[in-house]
């Protein structure tokens, strides 16, 4: 085994939203180059997630370390300097003024490709936390305090229908998730 083929994973720090879009360029530049052998794998992690817009559910791809994209690739040579002359690229995390990028250590780099793959693997388990009947306590909005019965849970829109006695009359509310507790 050469110094060529001993890589390593480094950290590319870059504009906070544009991972993906540097990451391409990144691809684009070392293969246009000539360097895809010494770049083994470029890396932003992602997760997936559930945000509800409009009542519907909606899937998204949230970057997971925002500024942050993962290398692992032998940067000897010209690499480093190509990469820091990209669009929208900071520079390596931990290099000194004028030195070489620094590596991560095993153990960073254990935990953080264990925290991809856990992403990756995390499905959709949006548990529903009410069931009818259920005895809750509103905690949040103009009816903070007051304590009532679910008599409707709305899965889409995460929201739930809970009657509550005000005056001496029971009254239905519309509240989210969010708003109520157990009692």
């Amino acid at each position: 085994m050469t110094d060529t083929d001993i890589k390593k994973w480094y950290v590319v720090r870059a504009v906070s939203g544009q991972e993906n879009k540097i990451r391409s360029y990144m691809e684009s530049e070392i293969n246009r180059l000539g360097f895809s052998k010494l770049v083994e794998e470029i890396l932003v992690p992602t997760q997936k997630v559930v945000q509800i817009r409009k009542g519907k559910k909606v899937h998204k791809e949230k970057v997971y370390f925002p500024g942050y994209i993962m290398i692992k690739a032998n940067l000897s040579g010209e690499i480093p300097h190509i990469i820091k002359s990209l669009p929208n690229v900071i520079g390596f995390l931990g290099e000194k003024k004028g030195g070489d990028p620094v590596p991560l250590r095993a153990a960073e780099v254990n935990r953080m490709l264990g925290k991809v793959d856990e992403l990756s693997i995390e499905s959709e388990n949006i548990a529903i936390p009410f069931v009818i009947g259920e005895n809750i306590k509103v905690i949040d909005g103009p009816f903070n305090g007051f304590n009532g019965a679910v008599e409707k849970v709305n899965e889409d829109k995460r929201k739930l229908e809970v009657m509550v006695k005000i005056f001496g009359r029971k009254t239905p509310l519309e509240l989210s998730y969010m708003q109520v507790e157990k009692i």
